[in-house]
């Protein structure tokens, strides 16, 4: 197996006072041809938006996009009536399809909402617009499934043949995912440390993985990773 590491600082991004913003690939103003993307993700943003602040509507097209909330509280509404607020825990995922409309803000007055953004492109285009947003509070000591392309184990169904795992560890937790012939494995750090197969990865830190095999990650503090599982 083959671990390349995407360093924290590496990252694009901007702070505009009420916004800053982390790219781990272009997106927007930054551009980098070497990190477009990793297999079908195309996008992980992490945000950090200001107390009743947020990102007014706005249209989006044939993307999956996943909302993962850190700290805060994110409010959602969209133009097939969906109306939400997402909470620590929670993922959300809107099926842009043929095309919706959305804004994300932040309702609080006085807390920062801190969360991820996620955009996988799709299996294919116009897929009619659909929205799902579910609670994961089972996330303690393991990763847990909470995206894929059938639903399985109660995540969230996408269109596309990826897995997202999400696990919230303690300092020495363990926990291993078997990367299946010609898959590919996106490890990207939320909060606090992990070791994977001996590489240390920070908050931030993202990493791609080539090669059949089982990745060991080990937390060193707190922590909360995602891994993606790709086709």
């Amino acid at each position: 197996m083959q671990i390349t590491i995407r360093r924290a600082a590496e990252r694009g991004g901007a702070n505009h006072g009420w916004l800053d913003t982390k790219h781990t690939f272009s997106f927007a103003d930054y551009y980098d041809p070497q990190f477009m993307g990793f297999r079908a993700l195309r996008v992980i943003n992490e945000d950090k938006v200001a107390p009743n602040r947020g990102f007014g509507r706005h249209p989006h097209a044939d993307m999956e996009i996943l909302t993962y909330v850190l700290e805060g509280e994110l409010a959602h509404q969209d133009s097939m009536g969906n109306g939400s607020v997402i909470k620590p825990g929670d993922v959300q995922r809107m099926s842009a399809g043929t095309g919706v409309t959305h804004s994300e803000m932040n309702p609080s007055k006085t807390t920062p909402v801190h969360f991820l953004q996620i955009w996988i492109m799709p299996d294919r285009r116009g897929h009619t617009p659909s929205y799902d947003q579910k609670a994961f509070p089972d996330r303690q000591g393991k990763l847990r499934v909470v995206a894929s392309p059938d639903g399985r184990d109660g995540s969230i169904a996408i269109h596309q043949d990826a897995v997202l795992e999400v696990g919230v560890l303690k300092p020495g937790d363990a926990v291993e995912h078997a990367l299946g012939k010609n898959r590919f494995a996106w490890i990207q750090v939320a909060r606090g440390a992990v070791e994977v197969d001996g590489q240390k990865l920070a908050a931030g830190d993202g990493a791609s993985v080539t090669g059949e095999g089982t990745l060991h990650l080990t937390a060193a503090t707190d922590t909360e990773v995602l891994v993606f599982d790709l086709a």
